[in-house]
């Protein structure tokens, strides 16, 4: 079969497919990416005027965090009004501009929605709080004191301490599994169902194309408050009290999955629509698949297999690609190697010397995982993670937590476009600063420059598109021998053989038969030397 018969096969076959199987998704961290009005703070129109850069590389949709009106305690993840925009990124005209503008591009938009909590500034909670008879008194998560005046349970934060927060306008404490200015709401009230699918449609009718639902494990807990039990012991450090307890009550309720259900009849109203969860925890494998399991459920999800982990190796990846087999019933996973709560990638698995390799080698690997591949921004140009001062931070787990917490802000610091005095980024003095290792990484440095990181990723996208074995094939088979990973994946006709050398050492290439699509750092049909890879087409 020659490259343009396999071309035209990739095509047809894809065409059967729904848009987001196999996508390539853009994440945007709005306060980060570009700043319009030079106030420090990036915002909507600054990501409308950048949409062209992510079109370019090549993905099928961005994905934009919380943008949403909000007192900004967790940055924009305590919500106070669901269906209008907080004015630091603009207004509900300025997201309508965006999305016609991402449309005209081709790119489809999601949106985060988190429904577990919202902030303690929200009109609901200020009527639930009012009183223990009024009409949303049930819209959140309200016991009594026990009879010593101690929380109705041992349940901590996320955040750190105690999981519960005594209000005496109630005389009761409310719940909250992150910060205290993040009420927990009652999601078995049916009632406080509908009022978030009413939010979702709201969204839906200004025409979003999907929704990252965030900390959806959380979204129920045990109406009758049981204690959680404590966790075995463990040799990693424990930073918080919440590390020491199996959350077995106050999170992962067995009733998530019937309200999922509810969410996935409304988006099924609507054509295209792409729903992807997110879900941490010890528990993360099984509720991922029943959150997705079906034509009843989510489309997709995706846990933390790779977002802490302090090594990329051979045994983790075919690990995680084992949890999802393509077989009838079993969801479609997403993967991220990065993202606003992780450290960068590059910063965790490779020494600095080696970056420059790694780079790539991640970002081919990334593209060849069977699942849809997640990019953070400035990913596609080598972001690192950069170390912010105490006084600098505004992360508040890390505050809380400082030194032991390794700050969410050095992953989410303003991208660099071009090699100005702000990096382009809009404003002399951002929200963050952009890190003097990430200034020399500007687009304008790698945009149209052989072998930039940059140019790398756009044709690593292009040759996942071009393919459909990498587009949405199954993994026939994951082998790992020390720090050698092979991947073989099968679509349309076409049998790909994907090795990539994890390690310092060179590695002879046995039984490298095929025509090479792509090889990297070196590689050939005879040894893969440090941080290399190479993906063979072979006979099916």
């Amino acid at each position: 079969m020659n490259r343009a018969s396999r071309i035209v096969n990739v095509h047809t076959d894809a065409a059967n497919l729904p848009w987001w199987k196999g996508a390539v998704i853009y994440q945007i961290y709005p306060r980060s990416f570009r700043d319009s009005n030079g106030d420090g703070i990036g915002d909507l129109p600054g990501i409308t005027e950048k949409l062209p850069h992510i079109a370019g590389l090549g993905v099928d949709a961005i994905w934009i965090s919380p943008f949403f009106k909000s007192p900004m305690k967790d940055f924009g993840y305590d919500v106070s009004d669901y269906c209008d925009v907080d004015p630091i990124f603009g207004s509900l005209t300025d997201f309508d501009a965006l999305v016609a503008r991402a449309h005209e591009l081709g790119l489809k938009v999601l949106i985060d929605q988190v429904y577990s909590h919202t902030s303690d500034e929200h009109d609901w909670f200020a009527e639930s709080r009012s009183s223990r008879d009024n009409a949303k008194a049930d819209w959140y998560v309200w016991a009594d004191a026990k009879p010593d005046g101690s929380p109705p349970s041992n349940w901590q934060s996320v955040f750190g301490g105690p999981a519960w927060t005594w209000d005496a306008r109630r005389g009761q404490y409310y719940l909250h599994n992150f910060l205290n200015s993040q009420p927990q709401m009652n999601l078995h009230n049916p009632q406080v169902q509908q009022a978030v699918l009413d939010v979702m449609r709201f969204w839906l009718e200004r025409g979003v194309d999907g929704f990252r639902i965030d900390a959806l494990n959380f979204a129920m807990h045990d109406p009758q408050l049981r204690d959680n039990p404590p966790a075995p012991a463990t040799d990693r450090q424990r930073t918080r009290p919440f590390d020491f307890q199996l959350k077995t009550y106050n999170q992962s309720h067995p009733d998530i999955p019937a309200f999922i259900e509810r969410i996935r009849a409304l988006t099924d109203e609507y054509e295209g629509v792409f729903t992807v969860a997110e879900v941490g925890g010890d528990d993360a494998e099984r509720e991922m698949k029943a959150f997705t399991e079906g034509e009843s459920h989510l489309n997709s999800a995706y846990g933390f297999n790779f977002l802490y982990a302090e090594k990329l190796t051979p045994t983790l990846v075919c690990s995680a690609l084992a949890e999802w087999p393509d077989e009838d019933g079993i969801g479609w996973p997403s993967w991220a190697f990065e993202n606003h709560d992780a450290p960068r990638a590059l910063s965790r698995w490779c020494a600095p010397q080696d970056r420059d390799a790694f780079a790539r080698l991640k970002v081919l690997l990334l593209m060849s995982l069977r699942g849809n591949a997640i990019l953070y921004y400035g990913e596609e140009l080598g972001l690192t993670q950069v170390d912010i001062p105490f006084d600098q931070l505004h992360d508040p787990e890390a505050i809380a937590n400082w030194p032991l917490t390794l700050s969410r802000d050095g992953a989410r610091t303003p991208m660099p476009w071009d090699a100005s005095g702000d990096a382009g980024f809009g404003s002399s003095q951002p929200w963050l600063p952009v890190g003097d290792e990430n200034l020399g990484k500007a687009v304008s440095a790698q945009d149209g420059a052989p072998g930039s990181l940059l140019e790398f990723t756009r044709q690593a996208i292009a040759l996942r598109k071009a393919n459909p074995a990498l587009h949405h094939g199954p993994v026939v088979a994951c082998k790992h021998d020390g720090d050698l990973l092979e991947l073989v994946r099968e679509a349309g006709g076409q049998r790909l053989c994907c090795r990539f050398n994890l390690g310092a050492g060179t590695i002879a290439c046995e039984d490298c038969n095929g025509q090479p699509l792509v090889a990297i750092g070196g590689a050939s049909l005879t040894a893969l030397p440090p941080y290399s890879a190479i993906i063979l087409e072979t006979a099916a």
